[in-house]
């Protein structure tokens, strides 16, 4: 499987189409848009208003990551649906446990 993040020094950038106001908080696996990027699809409960679904993402991260909320941010795409969340911590560690949360 081809993984939606980009490794960095002090952790991974995570690539995600994100879907406000659905029925439950989960990631939803991985796909691939029609330009080739490869992003993962995540939904939220949470509105699009005043950044909620923004920090609803950053919660279901940091739960199925199993790291602490402080170390997830999003870092672009605030308004808009594809989003980079920034992840602090060990790249290589990240990316397996990613991995896992997406299969």
């Amino acid at each position: 499987m081809n993984l939606p993040c980009r490794l960095r020094d002090d952790g991974l950038d995570f690539y995600v189409r994100l879907t406000p106001k659905a029925s439950k908080d989960e990631l939803c696996g991985v796909e691939t848009a029609a330009d080739g990027k490869v992003h993962a699809r995540a939904r939220v409960r949470a509105v699009p208003e005043k950044g909620a679904a923004n920090a609803a993402l950053e919660k279901l991260v940091a739960r199925s990551l199993g790291v602490p909320a402080s170390t997830v941010a999003v870092v672009a795409g605030g308004t808009a649906r594809l989003k980079t969340v920034r992840v602090s911590g060990a790249p290589q560690h990240l990316q397996q446990k990613l991995a896992q949360a997406l299969s």
